[in-house]
């Protein structure tokens, strides 16, 4: 009955368009009365413990560091660099989005931020060039829900927290499972393009692409700064967000000189918003998880889970196939907040990797912003790229059903993410 009790509760909250964060509390609330456990004090000691986390200052900062590199000229150079690369290809607008985007995933670590500047950048350009605007923007929506597995990565700092499991360890693993995504992106706008008849723009000479790796050079070293910190132990992934969004700042304003001081204002108040946003919704889902974890719903979640527990892939197939379901109806960080408390216990009485399961849970989850009708990326690309929501969700199928197939060949080939794992983790 407790079960139901909260899904009731969050589910009709929910529905009469109280803001997610809000619906949390109420469903904690009404648990609170079921288990006669109600008292103010509870609720606000709660809602400041799921704020009060070191590990979580990594969220604005990330937030920060995107912002600057839409606005400070990191995100076009690294459009230019690519358009240098591939463009002249068959199809290369195509190329160009989805390199860009893994570039830049490994710079924000937000599938909105990404999918913001790519429509900007891109959109006009694809149409320009004769291709479809529908699946122009459905692939800029999948290229863009790849930034929260190729780390730096705000999910995965999320979910850490979450599942007290090493966030260092959930960005090495989720490297080769992002590049994979967009390599099933790769193959499938090339099967896409192969009947269009669009004439490339020429090859770019060697001096083109040498002044265009010149100019995005400081920006592409943005990740390795990252990567080879998180490596060899320099900072922690909190840590590691400060160097990125001073590193950043310092890019935009005396290296490219494209971000000034009243810009700057502006910038710190939209990820000031954008964080408080995220860090309330925290917040909030921390009161939530202590009462799931009072109520030893993990405990009934893993009997109803039972006959699936015999065999580890049989029980992540079912698991991926109800965040799928819940995807559709929620945005990622309320579902990462919601399910793991409820999915850990689960997780590890089967015996299986936390570090995977944070993997294909994130991957499952980032899809989830572009499965309709909630799907936040759609609405970011559709706005931005001023497209129709229903045509960028025509667009996207292809691109969606390529990126789940990946995540369940994860599923069935474990060493896909633990091999790399391994390996980058030394």
């Amino acid at each position: 009955m407790t079960v139901f009790v909260f899904i009731a509760s969050l589910l009709a909250t929910m529905a009469l368009g109280i803001p997610i964060a809000y619906a949390l509390l109420a469903s904690g609330v009404a648990l609170m009365w079921y288990m006669h456990l109600f008292d103010p004090q509870i609720l606000a000691l709660n809602i400041i413990n799921g704020a009060d986390s070191f590990p979580l200052l990594a969220v604005p900062f990330f937030m920060l560091a995107g912002e600057v590199m839409n606005v400070g000229g990191l995100s076009k150079r690294i459009v230019d660099l690519a358009m240098a690369l591939v463009g002249h290809i068959k199809g290369g607008l195509g190329y160009v989005t989805i390199m860009a985007g893994c570039i830049m995933s490994a710079l924000s670590g937000s599938a909105v931020a990404d999918a913001a500047a790519l429509s900007a950048l891109l959109v006009p350009m694809m149409v320009a060039a004769g291709h479809d605007k529908a699946r122009a923007g459905g692939l800029i929506a999948a290229t863009g829900v790849i930034g929260p597995v190729i780390p730096p990565s705000i999910g995965f700092v999320i979910f850490g927290v979450s599942a007290n499991v090493s966030v260092s360890k959930l960005f090495l693993a989720g490297i080769v499972p992002g590049l994979l995504m967009g390599a099933s992106l790769w193959l499938t706008w090339a099967w896409l393009v192969r009947s269009e008849h669009i004439r490339p723009p020429p090859r770019k000479s060697l001096a083109e692409i040498g002044r265009a790796l010149r100019e995005s050079v400081w920006a592409l070293m943005l990740p390795l700064i990252i990567l080879v910190g998180l490596r060899m132990g320099v900072f922690t992934p909190t840590e590691a967000a400060v160097v990125a969004a001073v590193y950043a700042l310092l890019v935009s304003m005396f290296v490219y000189r494209e971000l000034s001081w009243r810009q700057l204002y502006m910038i710190f108040v939209t990820s000031a918003k954008t964080s408080a946003v995220v860090m309330f919704l925290i917040a909030a889902a921390m009161v939530s998880a202590w009462l799931i974890t009072v109520a030893d719903l993990p405990s009934k979640v893993v009997a109803m889970l039972q006959p699936f527990m015999g065999s580890q892939m049989t029980l992540l197939i079912a698991i991926m196939v109800l965040v799928m379901v819940v995807g559709t109806a929620m945005d990622m960080t309320p579902t990462i907040l919601i399910l793991t408390p409820v999915l850990m216990p689960v997780i590890k009485a089967a015996g299986i990797d936390p570090v995977y399961f944070g993997v294909l849970f994130i991957i499952n989850n980032s899809i989830g912003l572009i499965t309709p009708p909630v799907g936040t990326v759609l609405n970011v690309v559709a706005g931005v790229g001023r497209i129709k929501m229903d045509d960028v969700t025509r667009g996207v199928v292809p691109f969606m059903i390529a990126e789940f197939a990946v995540m369940f060949l994860m599923v069935l080939f474990p060493s896909l993410v633990t091999a790399p794992m391994r390996w980058l983790a030394g």
